[in-house]
């Protein structure tokens, strides 16, 4: 009896990828590894950052000022690719600032994440993002020259 074995690649084992497959394996492996051993966020920094909105990771800005926060910090969401991208940019910027855990941070953004995004997936941003709206606040600080420092005073939050 012979039994013949169905590949369901074109490429036979040990021949080499088209580049075009090539640069979709790369891209693939370069989110995984992205996912797997995300870039730390650290409070403080003036960085994008990922936030995980239901079951999609979405670019965020934190508020300048107000990103040093221990448990919540006031972010916008704006679209992966680019912060003025037409296509999508009137459904991230009706959102406005939103309090966000710095628990659903998973670290800096990083283009890998794109593709895990709901502009990527052809969806808009669910109506419910579980942030509520962050109200402006006013924040003293005392700081120090080496940039360690205290809230003096805080109003409006």
């Amino acid at each position: 009896m012979i039994r013949r074995r169905f590949r369901r690649c074109a490429t036979a084992p040990g021949t080499v990828l088209a580049p075009e497959d090539q640069a979709v394996v790369d891209a693939f492996r370069a989110m995984l590894a992205a996912l797997r051993t995300p870039e730390p966020w650290t409070p403080g920094c003036a960085q994008d950052v990922a936030v995980r909105v239901g079951a999609h990771i979405e670019r965020s800005h934190t508020r300048p000022g107000e990103d040093h926060g221990p448990d919540v910090i006031a972010v916008a969401l704006v679209h992966p690719d680019t912060p003025h991208a037409a296509v999508y940019a009137h459904r991230y910027t009706r959102k406005g600032w939103l309090r966000c855990e710095t628990a659903t941070i998973l670290g800096v953004w990083q283009p890998a994440y794109t593709a895990l995004s709901h502009a990527a997936s052809g969806l808009d941003l669910p109506d419910d993002v579980a942030m509520p709206p962050a109200h402006y606040s006013v924040d003293v600080e005392a700081r120090q020259p080496d940039g360690s420092g205290f809230t003096l005073l805080r109003l409006g939050r």
